[in-house]
């Protein structure tokens, strides 16, 4: 049967399973849009207020679900505000299917109305990408696309459509086209009982787990693995939720930000298993420094993360569910009691330096709402000061409740994830936590909430500053303030009451509580704007370039 170009496309969308797209329409991508007018009732199209809302929200859909997240946009600066937003998703290996449109094929390369390069624009922040210049191809390019996105290491392949490409009609389906299989990666058996060898002979094992134990859903091979070898565990930011924090093991997030018993047990283990990360420079610090009396045995999908930011004594390549449930049937229980005292003990010395803070700040915002939903809630974030108390005083006990935009840092993520998360997870309570700096950046995105009546509610960490800048010029540029300061915010309450949605002004715990329980209770949008002090800090902290055992606490 001849279809058209658009069609092929959304009868490859429903064969792949995808139920939802976030997008913005434009004039290269009309026959698209028709094609998803008249396929409403098996493809919901969520509009968004900019093409990178559109981006976050395909993102943080595949974060909350891990399925792929799909959008689609128009040419030119359609296509290029999604660059951000693809970036956001490369850094943290987020699958993602972008669609983008373009002018004609005989015009393009001719500087026509609203054309881009977006395939060079996007070559160094996509697994890959494609142009399809004839219509023959769009099938066979789709299915690899989407095939590409969620296999081996995800992440985000573009796809750019010409119009005439859009409209042209080809036979559908084609039966020449391959049927691409995710093949399991051999396991290397070598590695295995070097691994073994390595973890038997540990006095001090220590556990270092990131985002791949949550892509590979590797978390209950992960609990079996550190109890049989009673090793402490520490997660990275991206590893947030992929080990159950009130697990006597868990030591909290590492790095910059990080517990002091994460921080100083990776300086004083004798064997660190990194599992899944990729040694940021924010976990790792002092390079030289870092885990230097300890061997390292890496774990990780990707080949090329292996010994590219720190030396390892052993590796194994592999995906982490699989080489985790390898090691468990081969490893006898160990017991490192001596080395699980000295861990709580790090773990007793933080809560006593760190002192409750009577005055209404985001430690009692964080412990408000992990009381109030009972942990059972996904938490999406902005960055700066406000992600790091998230990450920091909510107790994370699953995967895929923690989103937020770590290895690009991108300001604005926050509420188009929160709008994903919640088409992806209907019945899930969703909080976005924001600053007033980033907060600002995509506000445009509560159009979206206010459009669809979706239940998001909004919590603004508000101290009239860059937050996170603040603190740096505080610490480090002798207090030179410089364009840090935000005195020229709206009235970000009334900013939500505008758009329909309800919006409260807090200055204390006790009326925070109340407006998030009865947020919670109608199953409503609300904004809830919560005045901090602009001084309050992010600690424990390391200064940039010190080992991480060199903890500033105040």
């Amino acid at each position: 049967m001849e279809y058209s170009g658009a069609k092929i496309l959304i009868e490859c969308l429903l064969e792949q399973g995808v139920d939802t797209v976030f997008g913005y329409p434009g004039g290269s991508v009309l026959q698209i849009y028709d094609e998803l007018y008249k396929n409403s009732d098996k493809i919901k199209h969520i509009l968004v207020a900019h093409e990178q809302g559109a981006s976050h929200a395909a993102d943080g859909y595949a974060r909350a679900t891990g399925k792929v997240g799909v959008c689609i946009s128009t040419s030119g600066p359609g296509a290029t505000n999604l660059v951000t937003g693809i970036a956001t998703a490369y850094a943290d290996s987020s699958p993602m299917v972008l669609f983008t449109g373009n002018v004609g094929v005989s015009l393009l390369g001719k500087n026509s109305f609203q054309e881009v390069d977006i395939i060079d624009i996007t070559k160094s922040i996509t697994k890959k990408n494609y142009i399809v210049k004839d219509v023959c191809n769009l099938e066979k390019t789709i299915k690899e696309a989407f095939f590409v996105a969620a296999s081996g290491r995800p992440g985000p392949v573009l796809i750019d459509i010409p119009k005439d490409v859009s409209i042209n009609t080809t036979q559908f389906p084609n039966p020449n086209v391959p049927v691409l299989k995710i093949d399991t990666p051999i396991i290397n058996k070598d590695e295995i009982q070097i691994a073994k060898k390595l973890i038997e002979q540990s006095e001090r094992p220590f556990i270092y787990m990131g985002g791949g134990i949550i892509i590979s859903e590797a978390e209950n091979e992960l609990k079996i693995f550190a109890e049989l070898i009673q090793a402490p565990v520490a997660n990275s930011l991206m590893g947030t939720g992929g080990f159950n924090q009130n697990n006597p093991l868990s030591t909290g997030m590492i790095g910059m930000h990080g517990d002091i018993a994460s921080n100083k047990g990776v300086m004083e283990c004798d064997l660190l298993i990194a599992i899944g990360v990729r040694f940021s420079d924010r976990v790792t610090s002092n390079i030289v420094s870092f885990a230097k009396d300890a061997k390292i045995l890496h774990i990780d999908i990707d080949q090329s993360e292996i010994g590219k930011n720190i030396s390892v004594a052993e590796q194994i390549v592999g995906d982490a569910k699989a080489i985790l449930n390898e090691l468990n049937n081969i490893l006898k229980p160990q017991s490192h009691n001596k080395w699980l005292e000295q861990i709580a003990n790090w773990k007793k010395e933080q809560e006593i330096n760190c002192l409750k803070n009577i005055k209404f700040n985001a430690e009692q915002i964080m412990e408000s709402i992990d009381q109030i939903t009972d942990g059972d809630a996904i938490i999406t974030t902005d960055v700066g000061q406000h992600q790091l108390w998230a990450a920091q005083y909510f107790s994370y006990t699953k995967p895929r409740t923690f989103l937020t935009s770590g290895g690009l840092g991108t300001m604005g993520f926050g509420l188009g994830a929160g709008i994903g998360a919640l088409m992806g997870c209907p019945d899930k309570v969703v909080i976005q936590i924001t600053g007033d700096g980033s907060f600002r950046m995509n506000c445009n995105e509560l159009s979206t909430v206010s459009n669809y009546n979706l239940p998001i509610i909004i919590v603004v960490m508000n101290n009239h500053s860059l937050g996170m800048v603040r603190q740096w010029q505080n610490l480090f540029y002798n207090k030179r303030y410089s364009e840090s300061t935000l005195e020229g915010n709206p009235e970000f309450s009334k900013l939500a009451q505008t758009y329909g949605i309800k919006g409260y002004k807090v200055q204390n715990i006790e009326d925070f509580n109340n407006v998030l329980m009865q947020a919670i209770k109608n199953r409503e949008a609300v904004l809830i704007d919560c005045v901090i002090d602009k001084d309050d800090k992010v600690l424990p902290m390391v200064t940039p370039g010190s080992p991480i055992n060199e903890i500033m606490l105040e």
